[in-house]
């Protein structure tokens, strides 16, 4: 009977990871219309660059993928705090979070 830790973690391992996450956060993008769940699914998709980023950095021996990887979680960082101001002040105004209700820039 052959054990798992036979069978280290490959890069292939860690693509699948990243290619789950960028499809749940995508179909969680395009299905869903609570701009709270949108702004989360913006950040799995965010992370899924994140994997393949640090994925490919571990398998050519180079930290320019780490490094870029701490860049994509810095603006993701920035865009949730900016991100959350603006709902918080659209919720203000309109009481609701559903993107199909927001119609503060029509005429």
């Amino acid at each position: 009977m052959e054990s798992s830790f036979l069978h280290p973690i490959t890069t292939a391992h860690y693509l699948v990871l990243s290619a789950a996450l960028l499809l749940i956060g995508t179909i969680g993008l395009l299905v869903r219309r609570n701009v709270v769940v949108m702004m989360m699914s913006i950040e799995l998709i965010l992370n899924a660059v994140n994997v393949n980023l640090v994925a490919f950095s571990r398998h050519l021996q180079d930290l320019g993928g780490q490094i870029f990887a701490i860049f994509v979680i810095v603006v993701a960082v920035a865009e949730a705090a900016v991100g959350l101001g603006i709902l918080i002040a659209l919720f203000r105004n309109k009481e609701t979070v559903q993107i199909d209700e927001i119609d503060l820039l029509k005429w």
